[in-house]
């Protein structure tokens, strides 16, 4: 149901705007090194590669080389590590990118997403594939990259940082995301919240904010 003081969106990315399967990306790695995809997960989790990488502790070179050494092919190529890194995005459905230019006329509108550069450069390549819009900045005021902030949902801060520079009013921002965890942070700042769960799209949730 629309909520008549919204004056603000802000999108997640994945599962959201851009559909993903996460466990590509594990099971590309498990299939390239002849190991488990759960012996992968663990690797990549006890080293925190995840966080380092989309909090931009490390950069892309270094990222690769942790995936070189932690999997024991250090021969690997950029092409090959990020080949795998990025099976895990699949597509933007071309109806989804129509409703936020519509939504654009009388909402600001603004991305926040937790990922890394590596996925951010394939995903406007999906992207002007599917519509010929060239990059995510050309369809939001601005994006929120958690690798550039140093931050990641479900961090207060990470909210609140975007509340203070894009000068919004909790009360009038409504937040969009498929993970329950980071709802529930934004939710506590006082900003409306909808939990995207698929099969439902944001084609359902928002029908009632275009004019």
């Amino acid at each position: 149901m629309k909520n008549s003081l919204i004056k603000n969106i802000v999108f997640d990315l994945g599962d959201v705007i851009l559909n993903i399967d996460v466990p590509l990306a594990s099971r590309s790695f498990g299939k390239l090194s002849g190991r488990e995809q759960h012996e992968i997960l663990t690797l990549f989790k006890e080293n925190e590669l995840f966080r380092l990488f989309e909090t931009g502790l490390v950069d892309e070179d270094a990222f690769r080389n942790m995936i070189r050494e932690l999997l024991e092919f250090p021969d690997w190529s950029e092409e090959i590590i990020d080949t795998a890194w990025n099976s895990l995005l699949l597509d933007i459905p071309p109806a989804r990118i129509e409703l936020i230019k519509e939504l654009s006329k009388n909402y600001r509108l603004f991305l926040l997403s937790n990922t890394s550069s590596i996925h951010i450069k394939q995903v406007n390549k999906i992207l002007h594939a599917a519509t010929g819009i060239e990059k995510l900045d050309d369809l939001f005021e601005k994006v929120y990259l958690s690798y550039e902030m140093g931050l990641m949902k479900p961090d207060p801060a990470i909210y609140l940082r975007v509340l203070e520079e894009s000068g919004l009013v909790a009360e009038e921002t409504l937040f969009l995301d498929d993970n329950a965890d980071n709802i529930a942070a934004a939710s506590k700042l006082g900003i409306d919240t909808i939990l995207v769960q698929k099969p439902v799209t944001i084609l359902d949730y928002l029908k009632d904010y275009v004019a």
